[in-house]
């Protein structure tokens, strides 16, 4: 069962703030997170029930430190669609 701690963070870039107009909100979680748990969360936490979700897998980047190769973590991302009107509270940047 999935819950609270596993969603690291809403994602604020020039493309999910745009989303956010249109009720999309974009969330970053831990990678065992699934739709379904996902919406579980939202109906628990924030009383709302996401109209669609959609997901994907981010694998994490390759980067150099002090000339070693080192991984970033994998992640995965949701974008979830509100129904109309509704919000959650706090989302500003």
């Amino acid at each position: 069962m999935a819950d609270i701690t596993d969603i690291k963070a809403i994602l604020y870039t020039e493309k999910t703030i745009e989303l956010q107009e249109n009720g999309v909100i974009v969330v970053q979680t831990s990678p065992r997170m699934t739709k379904n748990s996902l919406k579980e969360v939202f109906k628990e936490y924030f009383g709302v029930t996401p109209a669609k979700v959609n997901s994907l897998r981010q694998n994490g980047k390759v980067k150099r430190f002090r000339g070693k190769p080192g991984k970033r973590p994998d992640f995965k991302k949701f974008y979830v669609t509100l129904p109309e009107g509704a919000e959650i509270a706090n989302l500003s940047a």
